[in-house]
């Protein structure tokens, strides 16, 4: 029970325990502005890891978004994306051609979802895929607030040869909902410079390339395994 609790899923009474209902998902609109730093950092990175040419596929939330933003300059370029507020930043952008997904829109996440975006996925293939996460495990993957959320994540890495989670320090290990992508072997996870060695931890011993990014876009990282 103790270890439970600790872990946030149950809350102790007297003899007894009670199940602990997930927190509300936080709309995208609240998020934005959270960690803004840390997320610009994690963009600039990210963003220098594109190479001219390339096709990308970028996943709807606050991080990818800013990443958005910084590919407007890094033509030419193709970006499929789930997310409105990609589709915002980059559709005036010279150079850059935009494929949206479709599906049925989460006005939480600003994304889109379900069986039409799934059918999208399959017509194509990627040099790259960006996603966020309302939180990351190295034992579990990506967490999300439904189900469909995270099958199409795992649709959309499955369709890439190179996957970055973008995750700031405070989703590292945060488990705030019941639905889970698994990652593939040879992922990339790129947090901030705020994240907790011991955090970090679970992800190294596991052999994932872990990048610490600073503000301005260089990487404190990687962290490697025995580092």
């Amino acid at each position: 029970l103790a270890l439970l609790t600790e872990q946030g899923e149950v809350a102790r009474t007297y003899g007894g325990a009670m199940a602990v209902a997930a927190p509300p998902e936080e709309p995208l609109r609240q998020r934005t502005g959270e960690a803004f730093e840390a997320k610009l950092g994690m963009a600039r990175w990210a963003a220098a890891q594109v190479r001219a040419g390339e096709t990308v596929l970028l996943d709807a939330g606050s991080s990818v978004a800013a990443l958005a933003h910084e590919l407007r300059e890094r033509s030419p370029l193709t970006v499929a994306t789930t997310g409105m507020t990609v589709v915002e930043a980059l559709g005036g952008a010279e150079g850059v051609r935009v494929e949206c997904l479709g599906g049925t829109f989460r006005p939480m996440s600003g994304g889109f979802v379900g069986p039409l975006a799934e059918a999208a996925l399959e017509r194509m293939s990627f040099d790259r895929v960006f996603l966020g996460a309302d939180g990351v495990s190295a034992e579990d993957g990506i967490c999300e607030a439904e189900l469909a959320q995270t099958r199409l994540k795992e649709l959309m890495m499955a369709r890439a040869e190179r996957v970055y989670v973008l995750a700031h320090a405070a989703k590292l290990g945060h488990r705030p909902f019941h639905a889970w992508a698994r990652l593939p072997a040879g992922w990339t996870l790129v947090t901030d410079e705020k994240a907790d060695p011991a955090a970090v931890a679970p992800f190294v011993a596991r052999g994932v390339e872990v990048i610490t990014a600073r503000p301005n876009g260089t990487a404190a990282g990687p962290v490697s395994p025995g580092a």
